[in-house]
C-alpha cells in the first residue's frame, strides 16, 4: 500500500505549528504570512470560514517562503475553489469519499480529519497515514492520542483544536505526532491592530516548542 500523504507529512514537518488562521480581511494576509513566515511558521492554514478565505489565499500564495493551505474543506467544489486560489494543501474536519476523491482529482494534498479509531483505519485502508486529529481536546487530548497510538503506530497525527501554549509541548512529545493546529499564534485583536512584529514573536515562540 503507497501513502498518499508524502506531501501532507512534509509539509506539516517544516514547523511544530501549524497556524489556524481565519482572516476577515483579505488586506490583512500578507502581512500576517510575512510574520509568521519570518517567525519560523511556514505552512499556513487559511480556514474557508469567511467570505474573504479565497482571497486571503490568494494573497498569501504569493509571500516567499510560506505553504498556504485551504482548511475547513467539506465539499468538492471547496476543494475546486481552494486549489484555483493557489491553495497547496487541504485539511478538513472529517472525510468523506466525495471529499478525498476531489482532492486526487485536483492534486490537492489532504490532511484529513479523523477523532476515533474506526476513522483513522478507514483513512489508512485509502492510503492516508497522516491525519488531523480533531477536535483534539474535546476527544480526549493528549491521553486519548496516545492510546490509539498504540495500535495504530504507523499513522501520524496533527492534533488540532483546544491546542495551545499550554499544553501543545505535551501533544509535540507524543510520537505519533508529527505537529499541531493552533489559532493562538495570531490572535483575533493582533490581527485587526496591525500588530505583525507581536505576531511574529508569537511565531518565533511556536517554533521553537520541539527543540
Amino acid at each position: 500500500m503507497t501513502s498518499k500523504t508524502d506531501r501532507t507529512r512534509e509539509i506539516c514537518s517544516l514547523a511544530p505549528i501549524v497556524p489556524v488562521l481565519v482572516v476577515e480581511d483579505a488586506a490583512q494576509a500578507s502581512p500576517l504570512a510575512e510574520a509568521l513566515v519570518a517567525g519560523g511558521l511556514p505552512a499556513l492554514e487559511v480556514t474557508l470560514r469567511t467570505p474573504a478565505a479565497l482571497d486571503v489565499i490568494r494573497a498569501m500564495a504569493q509571500v516567499p517562503g510560506g505553504v498556504v493551505g485551504a482548511g475547513t474543506l467539506i465539499t468538492p467544489e471547496d476543494v475546486r475553489n481552494a486549489k484555483e486560489a493557489g491553495a497547496q494543501f487541504g485539511v478538513s474536519p472529517g472525510a468523506t469519499d466525495a471529499l478525498i476523491a476531489a482532492c486526487e482529482a485536483e492534486g490537492l494534498p489532504l490532511l484529513p480529519g479523523a477523532a476515533t479509531c474506526s476513522e483513522a483505519m478507514h483513512l489508512l485502508e485509502q492510503g492516508y497515514d497522516v491525519l488531523k486529529f480533531f477536535p483534539a481536546e474535546a476527544s480526549g487530548g493528549v491521553p486519548a492520542l496516545k492510546a490509539i497510538g498504540a495500535p495504530l503506530p504507523q499513522i501520524s497525527f496533527c492534533p488540532t483544536g483546544g491546542v495551545s501554549t499550554a499544553n501543545a509541548k505535551d501533544y509535540l512529545s507524543l510520537p505519533n505526532v508529527v505537529c499541531a493546529g493552533g489559532s493562538w499564534v495570531a490572535p483575533k485583536q493582533m490581527v485587526i491592530d496591525g500588530d505583525w512584529s507581536g505576531i511574529e514573536a508569537l511565531a518565533q515562540e511556536a517554533s521553537k516548542l520541539m527543540d
